[in-house]
């Protein structure tokens, strides 16, 4: 088959390495990779082709930095992989499309629902679906005020900005934990904190962003991915992650969730969602998943399903390109566990 190029931006993030694979390892074609980021980065050339250091995403150059490298790389197909960038791509969909390249991204106008967790729980609420218990807070007393709805001091609670990814601006907020104990017990990149940390953190923000306050769900993480085609679900595999560290999977095993599968594939088609799709649940204290966000992108541990025999980034790759997709089995049972690689240059 041709040989193509494909673009990829967040390509120093510790897990791309997978992704990389995913397309590398596709039997049958040649796939040159082109990354960008925003550090520098002497390491890359072991994973890609073309490395090249870019503005942060919300830089007033981003894009037209990205389509210039797509100009020189004869770029055929874009991955993004920021989901704070998605909205930003998407509002200039047209000069990448006039350049003949393919975007990864779901084209539709509810990615901006899709990467709110607020608009995804009022769209859930609409259509009957359930969510997780929660408000929206505007300062530390509302706080104070809303999480004592959700049970605290007895009972975590969970504050998440609606807007983020990789744990950021995310904090569990406990009663039970003491200053002496996280200085003593936890790793610094523990996400627990007392209550009058986190209401002095946002005592501190100039400018709040829009966050809120729910139900902590005390199981292990279940995400879903899957390759969407414009609201109808492709391919869909789920996977129980039993370690973790700040939002990224240390040790997962592909396990399937009927009721999981069922309300990821229902959200796709009332949103009409195009292409990649990570959908992140935890488990409740009865082993029942409950969906806590909805990722518009390929996600951290997508290598996992290649494993089993899935590989959801390259079936995009033929998606975009018109080519036919095969009947794909899933092994069920498949185990991962993520260990650090040392490297030199």
């Amino acid at each position: 088959m041709k040989d193509i190029t494909i673009l990829s931006t967040a390509c120093g993030a510790m897990f791309m390495p997978g992704f990389f694979l995913c397309l590398r390892e596709n039997g049958e074609r040649k796939i040159k990779i082109i990354g960008v980021d925003m550090a520098d980065n002497p390491m890359m050339g072991k994973f890609i082709d073309s490395y090249y250091k870019v503005p942060p995403y919300y830089a007033y150059n981003y894009v037209d930095v990205l389509l210039d490298i797509c100009k020189n790389e004869n770029v055929d197909i874009f991955f993004p992989h920021i989901s704070m960038e998605l909205p930003i791509i998407q509002s200039r969909l047209d000069e990448f499309k006039a350049l003949g390249i393919k975007v990864a991204i779901t084209d539709s106008q509810t990615l901006l629902i899709a990467n709110n967790k607020c608009k995804l729980y009022e769209h859930m609420k609409k259509q009957g679906w359930k969510t997780p218990e929660y408000y929206p807070i505007t300062s530390s007393a509302d706080l104070r005020e809303k999480s004592s709805k959700l049970g605290y001091p007895e009972k975590p609670v969970c504050v998440k900005i609606v807007e983020s990814s990789g744990s950021r601006g995310v904090r569990i907020v406990r009663a039970d934990r003491f200053r002496a104990d996280t200085f003593l017990n936890q790793k610094p990149s523990s996400l627990n904190i007392s209550m009058d940390e986190m209401c002095k953190t946002l005592d501190e923000c100039e400018k709040l962003p829009e966050t809120i306050v729910m139900e902590y769900l005390p199981g292990c993480e279940y995400t879903i991915d899957l390759l969407a085609d414009h609201g109808k679900a492709l391919y869909v595999a789920g996977r129980r992650n039993t370690e973790s560290s700040m939002s990224i999977a240390m040790a997962s095993y592909i396990e399937k969730k009927d009721s999981a599968y069922k309300l990821c594939e229902d959200i796709v088609s009332t949103l009409e969602l195009d292409g990649n799709i990570g959908f992140d649940f935890m488990l409740d204290a009865h082993n029942n998943p409950v969906l806590t966000d909805l990722n518009p992108r390929i996600t951290a541990t997508i290598i996992l399903y290649k494993e089993g025999g899935l590989n959801l980034p390259y079936l995009r790759v033929k998606q975009l390109l018109g080519e036919k997709l095969p009947k794909v089995d899933i092994k069920y049972g498949i185990q991962m566990k993520r260990k650090y690689l040392d490297m030199f240059t």
